[in-house]
């Protein structure tokens, strides 16, 4: 493999941890709001969705 294609499949890894880092925060943000508010049929969707992204 060409350093050039390595760099791209490196930059690509990165970006997809990083995605899975920020979509992870938002989630755990979201769940703590609909833990405050206590909807409890939200915080059911919201747990199903983080064991979805793991």
């Amino acid at each position: 493999m060409s350093n050039m294609n390595r760099n791209r499949q490196e930059s690509a890894t990165q970006a997809s941890q990083t995605h899975r880092v920020n979509m992870q925060k938002n989630l755990q943000r979201r769940l703590e709001t609909a833990r405050a508010k206590g909807d409890e049929a939200l915080i059911r969707l919201l747990e199903a969705e983080a064991n979805y992204i793991g």
